[in-house]
C-alpha cells in the first residue's frame, strides 16, 4: 500500500506558473462554478490543449504523408483513385 502512494505521488509535480490575469480570473470562476480546485481546473485546461495539439500534429502528418504518396499523380489519375470521375457535358 505504501508503493501505491508513492506511485501516485510521482505522477504529479508542483510547479509555479505564471498567466495571463484575465486567464487566472477565469480559471478560479471556473473552479469555484465547479467546487473544485484551481489546480484541476489548470490541469484539465493544460491537458486539453495538449491533447488538441498533439492531434494538430497527427493531422499534419498524415496530410504529409498523403502528399508524399499521391503527389506525383495527375488531377485526373487523381480522381480515378478518388473513385470520381466527372465528364464533360457534351460526352454524356
Amino acid at each position: 500500500m505504501m508503493q501505491t502512494r508513492h506511485s501516485e505521488r510521482s505522477l504529479k509535480r508542483r510547479t509555479t506558473l505564471t498567466l495571463p490575469a484575465d486567464a487566472l480570473t477565469q480559471a478560479e470562476r471556473i473552479a469555484r462554478a465547479r467546487r473544485v480546485n484551481l489546480s484541476t481546473v489548470v490541469s484539465e485546461a493544460l491537458s486539453d490543449g495538449l491533447r488538441r495539439q498533439t492531434a494538430a500534429e497527427r493531422s499534419e502528418d498524415v496530410l504529409n504523408a498523403y502528399k508524399k504518396a499521391f503527389g506525383g499523380f495527375s488531377d485526373h489519375e487523381m480522381s480515378l483513385l478518388d473513385g470520381i470521375i466527372l465528364e464533360p457535358e457534351s460526352a454524356q
